[in-house]
């Protein structure tokens, strides 16, 4: 069965859509927010196993968007038209609740899966790791020790603000800590990169059909 989902948050402060098929695999918009504008641009990606978009009208989260698509497997499209002219905050985190949404009910019954999953990127002389737990119980520790105010347009508060907002829409207990480096963009990437690398083991399936928990549900 496809693991897919679709999701759309309207808001009075943001549009966001969201397309993610954690499989990967071909997916496809039929209905753009951008539909007349001439502003927007997708930078797709098409691969043989993947397909991926992401346009959330800041450029350092487009970056990190598609490094964890990239790395956790899936094919995604993503699209925001937010009030950037007040700040990032609110596009930012509506992208992580609309991600979180689209993941969990993307995973629907969560049963053949490995359930946790431990994650290690580098990149250059940042170390970042990742641990995940397919839990029902939404908690995030994100410790990435970040120094400046703002990589590119995206505010350095706003990078755990994300990845908490996701796991609460997830429905995952996540941990994800920066261990050593000191440039901030190599910090956040290979923040993301772990995060993607320990989702990608948790969600994939053991080859049973149980739910992985002794309680019998999650």
């Amino acid at each position: 069965m496809a693991r897919f989902a679709h999701v759309k948050r309207i808001t009075n402060e943001t549009q966001v859509q969201i397309i993610l098929s954690i499989d990967g695999g071909p997916i496809t918009l039929e209905e753009s927010l951008f539909e007349g504008s001439s502003d927007k641009e997708h930078a797709l990606q098409t691969t043989g196993s993947q397909t991926i978009s992401v346009n959330s009208g800041i450029g350092f989260l487009d970056h990190m968007l598609h490094a964890l698509a990239k790395h956790s497997g899936w094919s995604m499209i993503v699209e925001c038209i937010g009030d950037t002219y007040i700040d990032d905050h609110h596009s930012v985190e509506d992208i992580g609740i609309a991600l979180g949404e689209a993941f969990n009910k993307a995973m629907g019954s969560v049963r053949g899966i490995k359930r946790f999953g431990v994650g290690f990127a580098p990149l250059d002389e940042a170390l970042s790791r990742a641990v995940v737990d397919i839990s029902n119980r939404p908690f995030a520790v994100v410790e990435l020790g970040l120094k400046r105010e703002k990589i590119g347009d995206l505010s350095c508060e706003m990078i755990p603000h994300f990845m908490e907002s996701f796991a609460t829409n997830a429905r995952i207990t996540m941990h994800v800590d920066c261990l050593r480096g000191f440039n901030d963009h190599h910090r956040s990437e290979s923040a993301f990169k772990a995060l993607a690398i320990a989702i990608r083991e948790a969600i994939s399936y053991t080859g049973g059909d149980e739910v992985p928990s002794t309680k019998g549900v999650l």
